[in-house]
Formats: C-alpha cells, structure tokens, sequence
C-alpha cells in the first residue's frame, strides 16, 4: 500500500477540541465488516453489543505532563520541550524534542520554572529535533518527579491549536490510568464512564488490562510513500501472565475479545503466538499494522476517528478493509461525527 492511498478530505470543523460534556455520552458509529453494515447510536449503548464472558483488552498506561515551557541561557528564547521517555534515572537524562531545534545545540543550558526551578543541559543530538537532555538538579529523585509534574503540562496534541484548559488535565486520561509513561492519550479509552464499566460489570463483560505507553510516533508525519519503508518508534508494553490467561480462557470458551483502541490492539499483535494464544509480553514494540495484514486474536475493536494518512487510519484499514473504510468515514463526515483526540468513537464488529 502507498501512503497516497490513505488521503481523504476532512473538514477542520470536524476535529474535536473540546471532550463532549460526559465521557460516555460521545456519538458511536457501530461498523459490521461482515454485513457492510453501519449503525449509529451513542457510546453508552455499547453495552447492547456484548454478553457475559466477552473481554474488553483495555491499555492502562498514564500520560504524564510530558510539555515544558522554558528559556535558553543567555539569549533567553523560549524554548518548548517535549519530554518523550527517561534513559537514566540517576543521571537524570531524558530522551526530548525540542522546538524550535535549530537553535539548541550540544552544551547548552535550557531554565524552566520561576527562578529557574528546573536546569537542563543538552548532551547529544538524536534527530534533527531529538536531544538527549540531563537535568541538573541535586535533590531525591522524588523531589525532581515532583518539579517535572508541576512545571509540566497535559500534552495535547498541537493540532487542536489552544492553550491546555484545567477540564484537559483529568479528561486526556482514561478513567483507568495506572502506569505512567504515555505521552498520548489512548483515546478510544476515553469514552468510558466508571458508571458504563460498572454496568458492564453486572451484565458479565470482563476487563483484560495491558500497558503500552503510546508514544509520539503516532502523530509523527508519514515521509515514505512506500509503507514498508516505514520506521515506527518502538514503545513499551506489558502484558502480564494474569490478562494473557484471561483472554486466552475468553478466547476458548468463544467468547469475543475487544481491542479497546489502536494501542491494545498493536499489543495484542505483538504479543500472540502462531497458535492464536496471547503470551506475556515485558519489552518495546514496534510493530506497525498496515493492509494487508491478517490479525491474530481480538474478534472486535473500540477506536476513534482517525487523521488522513496517520498509522492508526491504516490500521483500522486493515481491520475493517480498505475499500469499506473509505465508505465508513464518507458516512462520518455526511454525519458530522467528530475526529481525533476528543472525537466521536466507532465499534467494529
């Protein structure tokens, strides 16, 4: 497949920047592959789709406040950095991107916080906009978590072009966060209620959780037409032997498994064997799901509204088909669903 063939027009009206005003009250597009079937209902009818024994995988990393906002030393230009993951915690060094990049070289000291709370100092280029930063900062490292928490803030992706807003802080995080690590949201996870998953609860749908700490590569602008020639950035998961076992029992008892977003289902593909069985998994994945493709494990999946030619596209592409995709967002923005991060959610069966 070539990245060209993933274009699609999407009105700028149609990506959502604000979450609707109840976690489970989004719009939800209910998507057969097998009949070419589309239905449209809201999120919290989800529960008429499901019966007891069915699993929902569900992705329970935590996005940590990974934006600051700091200066250079001397010239004092305002600098932005993107924390993407720690290398050393008693070094104190952290894998970053920094905007503008052409203007922060090896040597330098970036300041952040009132009366410069927090120093770093650039140790090495990785990319043309990666650095490799140490924080100079002398303190336990719980007091350094706690600098970077408050000096931090929700990173939002950019495209929603507004300042972050208190509501973002508790409602970019699913309802079931646990691990630090991400520094994106899950988002199909997002539209569950603690009153939805209790209801679920009663009617015997199970939760299965894993963690992949989403990353920035899935915002990252596809450079290769070519899909094959198409480095993905690897990410942490975990799948423990408690979830594997879970779903495995579900799985042979015929019961669904539901890949709760593009993050659990990328986990879930990394971690099946070539028996049909998920194994426990601790390691990095960088497994990019692209037509054709044949999947391993999950039966249905929760997932939003995805941005033309971004990997997430192309893997519900590749779940639901190439050609009946295209037919499934042509209906999404006649209907006037919402896109992206804060968007509506859709449900393949």
């Amino acid at each position: 497949m070539k990245l060209s063939q993933f274009k699609f027009d999407l009105p700028k009206e149609l990506i959502a920047d604000h979450p609707p005003l109840n976690r489970d009250e989004s719009r939800l597009m209910v998507v057969n592959r097998k009949d070419k079937t589309i239905e449209h209902t809201t999120f919290k009818e989800i529960i008429n789709y499901f019966e007891d024994g069915d699993i929902f995988a569900i992705n329970n990393t935590k996005v940590f406040p990974a934006r600051l906002n700091g200066e250079k030393e001397k010239t004092g230009a305002k600098i932005e950095v993107f924390l993407l993951r720690e290398l050393n915690r008693e070094s104190r060094l952290w894998d970053v991107m920094v905007d503008p990049a052409r203007k922060i070289r090896i040597g330098n000291k970036l300041y952040f916080g009132e009366d410069d709370a927090l120093v770093a100092e650039v140790i090495d280029n990785t990319t043309s906009r990666g650095r490799t930063l140490r924080f100079l900062f002398d303190g336990p490292y719980e007091d350094f978590k706690r600098t970077l928490q408050e000096l931090g803030e929700t990173p939002l992706p950019k495209i929603h072009k507004r300042d972050i807003e208190p509501e973002d802080e508790e409602r970019y995080q699913t309802i079931y966060a646990k691990y630090e690590g991400a520094v994106a949201a899950p988002t199909a996870g997002l539209h569950f209620s603690r009153e939805l998953m209790k209801r679920l609860e009663i009617k015997g749908v199970e939760f299965a959780e894993l963690t992949l700490h989403t990353g920035l590569g899935n915002f990252r602008t596809i450079e290769v037409e070519d899909l094959t020639k198409h480095k993905v950035d690897s990410e942490q998961m975990i799948l423990t032997p408690e979830s594997a076992d879970k779903m495995n029992a579900a799985k042979k008892n015929k019961h669904r498994i539901v890949a709760v977003g593009t993050t659990s289902m990328k986990a879930l593909e990394t971690a099946v064997s070539i028996t049909g069985q998920v194994k426990p998994y601790s390691g990095w994945t960088n497994k990019f799901i692209f037509p054709p493709y044949e999947f391993g494990f999950a039966d249905a999946m929760v997932t939003n509204f995805h941005m033309p030619m971004s990997p997430m596209m192309m893997m519900i592409s590749a779940f639901v088909g190439y050609d009946f995709l295209f037919d499934v967002y042509k209906e999404a923005v006649k209907e006037k669903y919402k896109f992206f991060t804060y968007g509506d959610a859709m449900l393949i069966l």
